[in-house]
């Protein structure tokens, strides 16, 4: 009963927003503003009903740092909503083609002037870090990347893509970890779903690498970034413990 609940009232609100957006960005269409603004609206919208309660921290000088990579762990469906409310200003994903063709969303997803790639055309799918790094040049945007490449479900950080870090290093911008504590138990046939810590790392600076550090990068930003979310997990568990 209590999935059938959310899954409508997610389904109503969902629908209600998409169409909305739609129509404002109408009036303002491909403005990578928009993304932010709408990714906060289903975050705020969506994680009362879902039972979820998110504890953010925002690196502090993050609003000044000017074009980003922001790098995050893809564990599942609810990535983007636990972490709707750290999405800066002028940020983008990087997504298929094909997400346009979903209903109400999908329209929404390239109004608000996301990226979009043909990853079925092979010889086009190599020219995605060219297409990001004249984006953020051209557009003086930010991009939100998944470097893992699919989702964990679970499986803990999987090894990363190098794809983000070229990008980053190609375009003279940091690299800004965001780390999401396990969202993996989030049950939407329970009502309390309990707590997710986002907390963003301090940026990576790229400006003195070349295309040949774009590994060591990797191995850093992933390192980092495994450690944090040990420690967010963690912290999660003893403050279910503490509120139990």
């Amino acid at each position: 009963m209590i999935l059938l609940f959310r899954l409508i009232v997610v389904f109503i609100v969902g629908v209600i927003i998409c169409v909305a957006g739609v129509i404002f960005c109408l009036f303002n269409p491909r403005n990578p503003k928009n993304v932010a603004l709408f990714a906060h609206l289903f975050g705020r919208f969506l994680r009362p009903v879902c039972g979820i309660k998110v504890i953010t921290r925002e690196y502090q000088d993050i609003k000044n740092r000017g074009s980003c990579v922001f790098i995050a762990n893809h564990q599942n469906n609810y990535d983007i909503l636990v972490a709707a409310d750290i999405v800066q200003p002028k940020t983008v994903t990087v997504g298929k083609k094909s997400l346009v063709w979903i209903p109400f969303f999908g329209q929404l997803y390239y109004l608000t002037g996301n990226i979009l790639i043909d990853r079925d055309n092979k010889s086009k799918a190599r020219d995605t870090i060219t297409q990001v790094v004249n984006e953020i040049k051209n557009r003086q945007i930010s991009i939100w990347m998944f470097p893992e490449g699919t989702r964990s479900r679970g499986r803990g950080l999987l090894p990363f893509k190098t794809g983000a870090f070229k990008a980053a290093i190609a375009a003279g911008v940091p690299i800004v970890p965001i780390c999401v504590s396990n969202t993996h138990d989030i049950r939407l046939n329970r009502w309390n779903n309990g707590y997710i810590i986002i907390e963003m790392l301090a940026p990576i600076e790229t400006l003195n690498m070349n295309k040949d550090d774009a590994r060591q990068l990797m191995a850093q930003s992933y390192t980092l970034m495994s450690e944090k979310i040990t420690q967010l997990n963690q912290e999660v568990q003893a403050l279910t413990q503490k509120r139990s």
